[in-house]
């Protein structure tokens, strides 16, 4: 009898835990193909293009069309800069003891390209959410007298140093994704710091130990002379034979969700036992996506976030309507892409609205009841 209730009790309670993730499930795909629906409106098309492996393999991106995108990732991430740096979030980072910090090794290096590794296991705390992660990078000193003199009357201050991360495809070869980019002073020195969370959201959805990322060290403009000065900048054990002791260095900022919680997200800990109405991290993956994964070129995926839970209902006399929980507040995406025109496709470059879950709220006939 006790054999055959445990049994029941079993089944009902695998029941519940099959249900929810059902439930989940759907929620999800519905979610993914509201960003559809808004992708293909936004280039208003009917569906997806069609396109193969081998456009994404010839596709090659004219420089234009990358400065467009990294003009608009620059923005983009100062928006997200901003909302990490609000008072409230900012004393939350600063509380959590033992922010996870860690120095990388160089596997590759010339005047133009570095490749770094970080061992991340062990780095992040179970129960916790990467808030930030910061790449930091130490620009040796240049004299001005070892520069080439100048050969034109528009003089050459920066060179633009970009971040990528990296991702081994099956096949063995490297596939490699903007995460930040910047002007850096040629005669400045110092460490330098680059926004590289999205790199290391990327990461978590991997099952790798260690995360990759490679230093790009380009022209601030096209031309000889603008060329000749960036090979000026270089960061602490670009070189293999340095013995300097500033290497680079990863430091992530955490929020353990068993002490914190950012208002309005699914983190704390009143919020999950309520089941009422949160925001809910979702990584969407372009490059797992059968409609995507040749035809969006950057970034390879993105935090979209979504609603989730439930919200209270009004009662009578006031029952006009059942509430909802929705996004009440939405962040647009820059996004890099292929367009199939006849026997030929071209790159492109726009914001997507509506990509990124801000707030959620209890909606009820589209007007906001939070």
């Amino acid at each position: 009898m006790v054999n055959s209730w445990m049994m029941l009790s079993f089944g009902i309670l695998f029941g519940c835990v099959l249900w929810s993730a059902l439930a989940d499930g759907v929620h999800q795909y519905h979610h993914v193909e509201e960003v559809k629906a808004a992708m293909l409106r936004k280039l208003a098309l009917t569906e997806a293009p069609h396109l193969i492996k081998r456009d994404l393999e010839n596709a090659v991106v004219p420089a234009r069309v990358r400065n467009k995108y990294v003009s608009m990732l620059k923005l983009y991430k100062d928006k997200e800069r901003k909302r990490r740096a609000l008072p409230s979030l900012a004393g939350i980072l600063r509380g959590v003891p033992g922010n996870s910090d860690t120095r990388g090794d160089i596997l590759y290096s010339d005047p133009a390209r570095q490749t770094l590794v970080f061992d991340m296991k062990g780095l992040i705390p179970e129960n916790s959410e990467v808030t930030m992660a910061e790449l930091k990078l130490f620009k040796k000193s240049v004299h001005k007298g070892e520069l080439p003199p100048r050969r034109h009357s528009r003089p050459v201050n920066n060179a633009r140093v970009s971040v990528h991360w990296v991702k081994t495809l099956p096949d063995g070869s490297n596939r490699t994704s903007l995460i930040d980019s910047r002007l850096v002073p040629i005669l400045d020195f110092g460490w330098k710091m680059f926004d590289v969370t999205q790199a290391v959201h990327y990461w978590q959805n991997t099952k790798e130990i260690a995360m990759y990322l490679e230093v790009w060290i380009e022209a601030e403009r096209p031309g000889r002379h603008a060329a000749e000065l960036a090979r000026f900048v270089s960061f602490t054990s670009q070189d293999p034979a340095d013995q300097e002791l500033a290497k680079p260095e990863l430091v992530l900022y955490t929020l353990n969700f068993s002490e914190y919680g950012a208002a309005g997200d699914c983190s704390g800990s009143r919020t999950r036992r309520s089941g009422s109405c949160c925001r809910q991290e979702y990584f969407i993956n372009f490059r797992e996506l059968a409609w995507t994964q040749y035809w969006i070129i950057e970034p390879p995926g993105y935090q979209a976030f979504h609603c989730v839970g439930s919200c209270k209902q009004p009662q009578w006399p006031f029952d006009y309507g059942e509430r909802s929980c929705a996004a009440v507040e939405s962040a647009s995406l820059p996004v890099m892409y292929l367009v199939k025109k006849g026997d030929y496709t071209e790159i492109e470059v726009a914001e997507f609205p509506n990509m990124i879950t801000e707030k959620c709220g209890c909606t009820m006939d589209n007007i906001s009841m939070i």
